[in-house]
C-alpha cells in the first residue's frame, strides 16, 4: 500500500474513533499496509501461473517415441523398457493421453512429431510433453535403421519447428516440455531436456557437456529415474522448474558421475502440473 492510501485509511478510522490512541492506530495500519502488500503479491504471482483448469487438465497430450531394437543388435537400449513404463506411467498418472511409437525410424520419427503438432485436441490441452528416447549424437537422434555407414537420424530442432507458433497455433501460450533421451557424441546414452528460442519451451540437459550419462539394464536410465521419483512426490505443490531442480539435486548425492545443466528455458509464468483447488 502507498503512503496515500495507508494515510487515508488511517484518517478515516481516527475520524470515527476520535477516541482511540494513535499508537495504537498505527500498529494497525502498518499492519494492515503489510498484509494488503501481501495480498498484493499473492495476487501478481496468480497472474504469473499458467492457466490450469479441470477441463484443459483432463485433455492433455503427450507424445512418447522409444527406440530400443535396432538393425544393428549392439546397439539394443537394453532397461530402455523400463523407461517407457515409467514414463507412461507417470505422463498418465499427471493426466496426459498417451501417444506412443517404439522403434522408429529418423523419418518416422519426423513424421510423428509433425502428426502430433496437427491434433485437433491440441486446442483443448493446456500442455504438452514429447519425450523420445533412443541413441543418437549432439543434434540427432537416430533412427533403428542407422549404421555408421548409412545414418538414419532426426533432427532434434525440428521438434521446435513443428511445434511453434506459426506450425502449431494451438499451442501458443503453452507451456511445451521436451524431454529428449539420447548421445551427444559419446558412446554412452545420456538423457536430457533440450528447448528452443522458441516461446514457451522448458529444458533441462541431462549432463555437462562432454560427460557421460548412464542407464542401467535393469532399471532404465537415472535421469527417468529421479524424474519419476520426484515428480511423483513433488507435482502436487510445486511448479515445473523446481520439478527440475529438485531432479538436478538427486544427482551429486546418488550419482556423483553425472550432472544434469538447465539449458534454456523461455516459460514466461510458472508451469503447475495439477489445477488450483
Amino acid at each position: 500500500m502507498c503512503y496515500h492510501c495507508s494515510h487515508n485509511v488511517f484518517s478515516v478510522i481516527t475520524n470515527r474513533h476520535s477516541k482511540i490512541d494513535p499508537f495504537k492506530m498505527l500498529f494497525f495500519t502498518v499492519s494492515f499496509s503489510s498484509a494488503l502488500q501481501h495480498c498484493c503479491l499473492l495476487n501478481n504471482l496468480f497472474w504469473q501461473v499458467y492457466p490450469v483448469d479441470k477441463k484443459s487438465f483432463r485433455s492433455r497430450l503427450a507424445l512418447l517415441i522409444v527406440n530400443r531394437d535396432f538393425d544393428d543388435p549392439d546397439m539394443t537400449r537394453y532397461g530402455a523398457e523400463k523407461d517407457e513404463q515409467n514414463m507412461e506411467h507417470l505422463l498418465k498418472e499427471l493426466g496426459y493421453k498417451v501417444f506412443k511409437y517404439t522403434n522408429l525410424s529418423g523419418q518416422q520419427i519426423d513424421e510423428a512429431v509433425k502428426e502430433f503438432s496437427q491434433l485437433q485436441g491440441l486446442s483443448q490441452t493446456d500442455s504438452v510433453f514429447v519425450v523420445i528416447m533412443s541413441h543418437g549424437n549432439f543434434g540427432v537422434i537416430h533412427g533403428v535403421h542407422w549404421w555408421k555407414n548409412n545414418p538414419d537420424e532426426f533432427c532434434i530442432e525440428n521438434i521446435y519447428k513443428h511445434l511453434n507458433s506459426e506450425n502449431c497455433p494451438a499451442l501458443v501460450n503453452k507451456p511445451k516440455v521436451v524431454i529428449i533421451q539420447a548421445c551427444r557424441g559419446n558412446d554412452m546414452v545420456e538423457d536430457g531436456f533440450r528447448t528452443h528460442k522458441e516461446k514457451d519451451f522448458i529444458s533441462l540437459l541431462s549432463c555437462t557437456p562432454d560427460t557421460l550419462s548412464y542407464r542401467q539394464k535393469e532399471s532404465g536410465s537415472f535421469l527417468i529415474q529421479y524424474i519419476a521419483e520426484e515428480f511423483n512426490k513433488f507435482c502436487h505443490e510445486d511448479h515445473i522448474e523446481e520439478l527440475f531442480r529438485k531432479v538436478s539435486f538427486k544427482f551429486p548425492c546418488v550419482n556423483k558421475r553425472q550432472m544434469p545443466t538447465k539449458d534454456r528455458c523461455t516459460l514466461t509464468n510458472r508451469f503447475y502440473l495439477f489445477p488450483r483447488p
